[in-house]
């Protein structure tokens, strides 16, 4: 489980595609890694398979993974943003976020305002129907606030302020009109639905 508060931004050393199946590995800079340990990699929750006292990992990426999410993309030289998993002691900063993508978004623009940025999204309705103005969202592993959701046939646009803080230490900053986007929606929406269905049914 993690928080969507990004600790590192850090870069890809090596991507060695095998068809659908990829092997990262990230100077992720943690000292203390354990073998197993989880890792939100750009908000994807992956595992770590090796690893060095020096923080370089490797991570094996499924072909579920890569198709998913925008790993399949990754090149050496990339920047990805990094969140261990939560200890239960830990304040939870931002929300529940489980590193299960459910989609991806596409930015469309970024607008500077005032030392902060505005990004729209195209977001498909798998995901865009669990969006809600003022709700949560986790794009790239950071926990995000929705300003507004704007519902269009087969999916939706979202509004997000991105602070200063956050646009400089991840790697949002890194992207451009046209990018995807690793999207997990708020999980509580998600139960919510499942348990609902069945009463809503005719």
């Amino acid at each position: 489980m993690f928080s969507g508060i990004v600790e590192k931004l850090a870069r890809v050393s090596a991507a060695a595609h095998d068809g659908a199946t990829l092997v990262l590995e990230i100077e992720t800079q943690f000292g203390d890694l354990a073998l197993g340990e989880s890792v939100a990699v750009n908000g994807v929750c992956l595992t770590v398979v090796e690893f060095s006292s020096s923080g370089l990992a490797k991570f094996f990426v499924s072909p579920e993974t890569t198709a998913r999410s925008n790993l399949g993309r990754i090149t050496v030289g990339s920047l990805v943003n990094l969140e261990r998993a939560v200890r239960l002691e830990t304040r939870l900063s931002g929300h529940l976020v489980q590193g299960h993508v459910d989609g991806q978004g596409v930015l469309e623009t970024v607008t500077p305002e005032g030392g902060a940025y505005l990004l729209r999204l195209n977001l498909p309705e798998t995901v865009g129907r669990y969006c809600v103005e003022k709700g949560s969202i986790a794009l790239n592993g950071i926990s995000l606030t929705l300003n507004s959701v704007e519902k269009q046939t087969g999916g939706c646009v979202i509004g997000l302020t991105i602070i200063p803080h956050t646009w400089d230490h991840t790697n949002l900053n890194t992207l451009k009109p046209g990018d995807p986007l690793n999207v997990e929606v708020d999980v509580i929406a998600k139960y919510v639905e499942s348990l609902c269905l069945p009463y809503l049914k005719p």
